[in-house]
């Protein structure tokens, strides 16, 4: 098995997974803690691991998907929706809680990873992975290759520009998708949770999702865009609609016309599965992406 780790703004989740077909066979979650001190945040996150049962000594890696900005490898990592955490030496201290060989990775490059390998885009060697819920993210795959960047923070669709002049966003920028369309977003706009929002906030939120897509589309010649998150499937139908109206109104381009966006397949279990997936990725044993 390996172990499992998807940390977010929202929860902490933890989960025992197959690595030759994605099942997770054992999994615990608890709402991420508010609050300022590092260390609370990170006793929540290893108290998880006893919940998983006897079989979790039986690990061989352990694969963590995390908010970032991050420093290469997730030596540090700096998630923007826990303020608690900054440059916290996150790789280095799981490895020493867990004894395990620890590969870290941003939790939207690790739910591309996911549907890349039993989910949407099984088979797709050119898509973004996206998760639209507290914060927006995503992650590439061009040529059959997870996309890196220079510190691993390629492909923060989230902060894709998509209202000029817009709200400052959490970043400190205008505009950015993720400061107009997350779950974050809309509840300090409209007082409400997300999962309260009206007609109008979903089809505003999907219409900024496509708009963002077809940028990336038209910029890196993508047929597909694979969104999972609790804002953007809880939505649902409207908030794709929306999405896929934008993006056929924006992709016009011979390449780019005709581009996609699905709903992830692995629904809630894309963060756990991709968390898996970031270990057999830098071990060389996921078959979708290299």
């Amino acid at each position: 098995m390996i172990l499992a780790v998807d940390i977010g703004g929202t929860k902490l989740a933890a989960g025992l997974v197959d690595p030759a077909d994605g099942r997770i066979a054992a999994r615990a979650a608890t709402p991420t803690p508010r609050t300022t001190d590092a260390e609370g945040v990170f006793a929540a996150l290893v108290g998880l691991l006893d919940e998983l049962g006897p079989d979790r000594v039986a690990a061989e890696a352990c694969g963590i998907g995390t908010g970032g900005p991050m420093t290469a490898a997730g030596e540090t990592v700096t998630p923007v929706h826990i303020p608690a955490w900054r440059e916290f030496p996150l790789r280095r201290r799981m490895a020493e809680a867990t004894g395990l060989p620890v590969f870290v990775d941003n939790d939207a490059k690790a739910v591309a990873l996911a549907e890349g390998w039993v989910g949407a885009a099984a088979g797709v060697n050119a898509y973004i992975g996206m998760v639209v819920s507290t914060g927006i993210g995503g992650g590439i795959v061009l040529d059959g290759r997870l996309l890196d960047g220079r510190a691993g923070n390629a492909g923060h669709i989230g902060h894709v520009v998509v209202e000029p002049g817009g709200r400052v966003c959490f970043c400190g920028g205008r505009g950015c998708l993720e400061g107009e369309a997350s779950g974050r977003a809309i509840e300090a706009v409209t007082g409400r949770p997300a999962a309260e929002a009206g007609p109008e906030v979903v089809t505003r939120t999907g219409t900024l999702v496509g708009r963002a897509v077809a940028s990336v589309a038209n910029l890196l010649d993508l047929g597909l865009a694979v969104v999972a998150g609790s804002v953007a499937l809880g939505f649902g139908a409207p908030f794709f609609a929306a999405a896929q109206a934008e993006l056929d109104a924006l992709a016009r381009l011979d390449f780019s016309r005709g581009a996609r966006i699905r709903p992830a397949a692995l629904g809630g279990d894309a963060p756990l599965v991709g968390a898996a997936g970031v270990a057999l990725h830098r071990l060389g044993r996921l078959p979708c992406c290299r």
